[in-house]
């Protein structure tokens, strides 16, 4: 398989009806260290806004295993969307995430905000650093499969565009991004996870090459002082040679997926799993649609 032909094919796919199968290939084929890497800064966006971190801060789960909270954020939305959202594995997982979220009282446009860092995240960063920007099918099934995940929890209002789910997260970052000591925590607290990822020497580094990478608006949210200009120069070189480096590669072989590896479950993990002990005894809810149809 040529480098291209998976671009060639997604070309060819109708983003409306192939958004789920179009997401799996950028995810899991294309891009996967870059889409994790923009997911990755989506989190640190959310704690950009203090009402979001305080929640954060509070429950304390960063704090106590930062690195199961890191992990079971990707798995859901690995669940959600591996076989197909409107399948059983991908509703239950709906079901299961509803659940934990249900025991707060989280306004809608937060929700909103979360659900577009999420999609504009992973766009933003690849179109940057990737081996390759986003074809214009790619970025529409990214904005699609955001609009179907509000659909499933009952999240109004979502965009159903790329460009939709962009404007979105600009006009909620210029109102409510703010300094709080909260954000700061979580923010450090996410830090101290992704840095244990690396030998104890590197770790001052990787910390500050993490930090030279994210824009201005957000270090001052979250209360840290951009990196000076030569830090900044490295880290962004570096991820470029890195990208230039996958470029020459072959296309990742159909059998050969990157598929989640998360560090709290080394022997593998089931959907009761995922998310706080206490979610458990809370009752399942049907999702939104499935509410509808059981109404006369």
């Amino acid at each position: 398989m040529g480098r291209y032909s998976r671009l060639r094919e997604i070309r060819r796919m109708d983003p409306v009806r192939d958004f789920e199968q179009i997401h799996r290939l950028i995810s899991q084929y294309e891009f996967p260290w870059d889409y994790a890497q923009g997911v990755s800064i989506a989190f640190l966006r959310d704690y950009g806004v203090p009402r979001i971190s305080r929640l954060l801060d509070r429950t304390q789960e960063f704090e106590r295993a930062g690195q199961k909270r890191y992990d079971d954020t990707v798995l859901f939305g690995f669940e959600m969307a591996q076989e197909g959202f409107d399948s059983e594995r991908g509703r239950a997982a709906a079901r299961h995430l509803n659940r934990i979220h249900g025991k707060y009282r989280i306004p809608n446009e937060d929700f909103l905000y979360v659900l577009a860092t999420t999609v504009v995240g992973p766009k933003r960063w690849i179109d940057r650093f990737g081996w390759r920007p986003l074809c214009a099918n790619e970025a529409e099934a990214l904005a699609l499969v955001g609009h179907k995940m509000a659909a499933m929890m009952g999240i109004e209002g979502a965009p159903s565009t790329y460009d939709g789910f962009e404007k979105l997260l600009v006009d909620y970052e210029r109102e409510m991004f703010a300094y709080d000591p909260a954000n700061r925590r979580v923010a450090n607290a996410t830090f101290r996870v992704t840095a244990a990822w690396y030998p104890a020497p590197l770790r001052p580094l990787v910390a500050r090459l993490s930090l030279a990478l994210l824009d201005e608006p957000l270090l001052r949210a979250l209360g840290f002082r951009p990196q000076p200009r030569w830090v900044q120069a490295v880290a962004v070189r570096t991820i470029r040679a890195r990208s230039h480096f996958v470029r020459l590669l072959p296309a990742r072989p159909d059998r050969w997926p990157a598929l989640p590896e998360p560090r709290s479950y080394p022997f593998g993990y089931t959907l009761d799993d995922l998310g706080p002990h206490w979610a458990h005894g809370r009752p399942l809810e049907p999702l939104p649609d499935e509410t509808a149809l059981e109404r006369p």
